[in-house]
């Protein structure tokens, strides 16, 4: 088999699933999963997002999401309210040490992800980048955070 006949999709569900041991590998240390390190940046990227939306975003089952909320609140790292106007709808708002962990945990995912892309140079790093952000863009956005309105300032 040649490399042309070797479809995209599956070179990128193959560097998917070895980027995601290696993760796995690596948060462990600071007591996390996959799983838990998503729920963290969900609800720290939007605070009183529902398990239900941090799981699609995460691209992960409602269950193994439940599972890491559940964990986490055990924690004390995230905490859960009633949405405002449906009572079946928990908020997910990560506390304090829930945002120090996950500075943590941000640390770790970018040493992965440097030691993981060393092979390539800087300019083919930033355009695997851009070319991922695109179709990550299409394909589930919610997976990303919100980019900021042109001509917005971070403070605005």
């Amino acid at each position: 088999m040649n490399e042309k006949t070797i479809h995209t999709g599956y070179l990128a569900w193959h560097f998917a699933q070895a980027m995601g041991a290696r993760l796995e590998k690596e948060l462990r240390a600071l007591g996390l999963n996959l799983a838990q390190y998503n729920a963290l940046q969900h609800a720290e990227r939007q605070p009183g997002i529902s398990s239900a939306d941090a799981a699609r975003h995460a691209g992960i089952t409602a269950q193994s999401m439940g599972s890491a909320v559940g964990s986490l609140t055990e924690r004390g790292l995230i905490t859960r309210s009633p949405h405002p106007t449906n009572r079946r709808v928990l908020c997910l708002h990560i506390t304090p040490d829930g945002s120090r962990l996950l500075r943590r945990a941000s640390t770790v995912v970018r040493q992965v992800n440097e030691e993981a892309l060393a092979i390539l140079e800087p300019q083919e790093q930033a355009t695997v980048h851009r070319l991922l952000h695109r179709l990550v863009s299409h394909l589930n956005p919610g997976a990303l955070p919100p980019t900021p309105a042109p001509g917005a300032t971070p403070d605005s």
